[in-house]
Parts: structure tokens; sequence; C-alpha cells
């Protein structure tokens, strides 16, 4: 039988031994005390103005808005004003040079909370005893009335101006000192306010703590907010997009099978064509069938899964009649007016101006319900003018909110046509979309 014997390996001299998790707590504990409280405690951070863009104080005038950003430093002198009254009225035996102290401990830190935060902290704990030596109160112990008041508001105003952790920290620094000055120096004194300091002083810095929780969460819910439309106004856009592509897939298709039919017949009417030209045609019905694939390829990838390809073919301005009728037949009373020759445009441009002027109703019943519409046509050398025009909203019908997109869709088909388009609101309180498409002398129309 063999005996096996099992040796612990020494760890090597200089290693670091392994560290209890009761001291790393301990060790974490001392370093936030000493990131919090004492790492640059009497740094210049003035207090900033509030922000006036409120629910409340956005409906102020500005001159009141002006007023209402500095009501955080009122505050902060209202809080002192209030710890010199009553360390003023607490002191009535003394002299006045007492008197005058018991004040300036008593507000100094206070009002040192306006730049300096984490250092009035400091000068609002080394005021007490200072006050306490001078008092001449002996049932307020440790805190005389005037200490009192100004510790109160200064861990207010510190616990508002840190963060949450900092507030636990100034609360435990002052239980701390009032239990060991009670055991240390409390003989001869009637009764101890250390009780109603960490009672008083523990409410106050959870509603500290509460307003900082929730102004964070309301910063994040802004900030997630704004992320969310930002990509949904970039997923509205790319929809929109696609929405144009897959329009203008039956308009360039149907050219381009004109040409790919245009190029198969040409030969057979010409007698006796040379075979260098039924060659050239043949490459152009070659040429026009591959863009025909490529075309059908492309439009496969942007296409939804859901996406159903219309039976009926894509509208032009001689539907437009169809669709201010459907629109009257909602209530919405529109006028049309065309101006200039009336020709036949390029289809793509057609459907442009169809699309947008169809938004734009659609618009006008949304945000604008019982208002008049008028729409114009202008025929003009070099392009189409098109107009669409609303008055303001009438009637018991609010207007629905939106956000912008249908705006987005008629800019996007206006700048791929490189043409122009403006948005306006108009004197009597309606809204105006002018455009123009450019449409170049040489396009034979389809």
């Amino acid at each position: 039988m063999t005996e096996t014997t099992h040796t612990q390996p020494m760890p090597p001299k200089g290693a670091a031994k392994s560290r209890s998790p009761e001291f790393r707590l301990a060790e974490d504990a001392l370093r936030g005390l000493r990131q919090d409280l004492i790492h640059d405690a009497f740094a210049y951070r003035p207090l900033p103005r509030m922000s006036v863009d409120g629910r409340f104080t956005r409906r102020l005038s500005p001159r009141l808005r002006e007023y209402a950003a500095w009501a955080p430093h009122a505050a902060v002198l209202m809080g002192a004003l209030w710890a010199m009254l009553i360390s003023a009225s607490g002191n009535d035996s003394g002299g006045r040079f007492s008197s005058l102290l018991m004040v300036l401990l008593a507000v100094g830190p206070i009002l040192l909370t306006l730049f300096r935060p984490v250092g009035a902290f400091w000068c609002s704990m080394m005021a007490t005893p200072v006050a306490a030596a001078f008092g001449d109160s002996w049932s307020d112990w440790p805190w005389q009335t005037g200490s009192f008041a100004g510790h109160l508001v200064v861990l207010t105003v510190v616990a508002l101006r840190t963060r949450p952790r900092t507030a636990a920290w100034m609360w435990a620094l002052t239980g701390s000192y009032g239990f060991v000055v009670e055991s240390v120096l409390g003989a001869g004194h009637y009764s101890s306010n250390t009780g109603p300091m960490m009672t008083m002083s523990a409410f106050l810095l959870l509603g500290a703590t509460v307003f900082h929780i929730r102004h964070a969460a309301q910063r994040e819910v802004t900030a997630q907010q704004t992320v969310t439309a930002h990509e949904r106004s970039k997923r509205t856009l790319l929809e929109e997009r696609t929405t144009i592509a897959r329009e203008l897939h039956d308009v360039v298709a149907h050219h381009m099978s004109v040409v790919a039919i245009q190029a198969e017949a040409a030969p057979y009417r010409v007698e006796n064509p040379p075979p260098e030209l039924e060659q050239a045609f043949a490459t152009i019905r070659e040429n026009a069938v591959a863009a025909l694939t490529e075309l059908r390829r492309v439009l496969g990838v942007v296409r939804a899964e859901d996406y159903e390809a219309p039976d009926t073919p894509q509208p032009t301005l001689a539907d437009i009649d169809g669709l201010l009728a459907n629109v009257r037949d909602t209530g919405l009373t529109v006028e049309k007016v065309v101006t200039g020759a009336v020709r036949e445009l390029p289809q793509g441009i057609e459907l442009s101006a169809y699309r947008i002027v169809q938004e734009a109703l659609s618009n006008t019943l949304r945000h604008a319900p019982g208002a008049t519409a008028r729409v114009e046509i202008g025929h003009v050398l070099g392009g189409l003018g098109v107009r669409i025009v609303n008055g303001p909203p009438t009637g018991l019908v609010k207007p629905s909110p939106g956000a912008g997109h249908g705006i987005t869709g008629m800019r996007e088909r206006v700048t791929m046509l490189n043409g122009e388009m403006t948005t306006a609101e108009t004197d009597d309180g309606g809204y105006e979309v002018t455009v123009f498409l450019p449409v170049p002398l040489t396009d034979d129309p389809a």
C-alpha cells in the first residue's frame, strides 16, 4: 500500500495577501468618503441658475423668467435668513458679541453653499463646537439653536447639489459627531438634540435623494425620447425612400420595356438592314433586358415581406380630380386651379406631383379640421409648379398632433427630382406648401 503526501505550495514572498470581504468593503467605503467629502472639498462650484424651460416657467413673461432663473439662489438666501432669525432669538441673554458670533456661525456656512458646497458642510461642522463654546443655552446640546437650523439648511442644500452618496456620508458624520460629543462632554446638560437632528436631517436628505433620483430618471427618459424620435425620423425617411423606389420601379420598368420592344422591332421596319445595324439593336435590347433584371433584383431588396404590388397603374395628374372628390367626401372644401398650357409630363414628375398634393391635403385634414384648401397647378416653361394652401382650423374638432413625417416625404420626392420646396404659415393662420419640379425641354413624355 502506497501512501501519497500532498504538500501545499507556499506563496512566493512579497505576494499580496488575500483580503477579506469586510476589509474590501471598508476600503471601498473610505475611498468613497475621500472622493465625496475630502478630495477638492473647497473647490469653486458656483450654484447655476435654474432652467426656465419647465412646464410652468415657460409660461411666464420674459422679464419674470429672468427673475425665476435666480430662484435657487433666493431659496438659499431665505434659508440663511431663517437661520439668522432663529439664532438671534435663541441668544437674547448673551452679549452683543456673542449674538453676532452665533449669527455668523449659523449663516456663514449657508452662504458658502452658493460657491463651495462640500466645504460649506465642513465649515458647518467646525462652527458647531465653536457655537457651543460661546453659547449660553444648556438645554440645546450639542447644537445651539442657530447652529441646529443652519446645519439643517446646509445639509439640504449640499445634498441637492451633490449626489445621494454624499448625503449619506454627511448624515453619518453628523450622527457620529453628536454621539461622540454627548458621550465625552454631555455632563451637565439637561437634554440632547442629536436625536431630533438625526431625524429631521434624515427626512430632508431623503427628500433630496428622491429629488435626485427623479431628476436623473427624467433626464434619462428625455434622452431616450430624443434618441427614439431621431431613430423614428430616420426610419420614416428610409420608409419614404423605399416607397418612392417602389413607385418609380413601374415608371422605369415601363420605359425600359418600351426600349427593349422597339429595339427588337426596329430591324423589321427597314428593308435589308445592314448586319451592323441589326447587331446594334440586338445590343440595345440585351442591355435593356439586363437593366430590367437588375431593377427587379434591387426592388426585391427594398420591398418588405408584406408588400403587395398595386393592381392599378400609378396615379398621374389626370387623377387629381378623383383625389379631390374623395377629400370633399370627408368634409374638406377644396378648390383646384390649373394655369398654363396643360401637357403630358414624364410619369415620374406626374406621380410625385400627385403624391405631394395627396400628402398636403392629408395634412390639412389632420392639422386644420374644418379649413378650406386650394390646389394650384401651374404648367410653366421648364417645369411644373404646385401650390397647396389651407386656411386656419375652424369648428369644434381639435387638430391631430403629428411628427412632421408628411413634410419629410414630400421633401424627399422634390429632392429626388432636383426641385425646390418651401413651407410656411400664412398670415391668417393657415399653411402653405409650394413646390417646383423642373422638366427639361429635351425630355420626351412617356
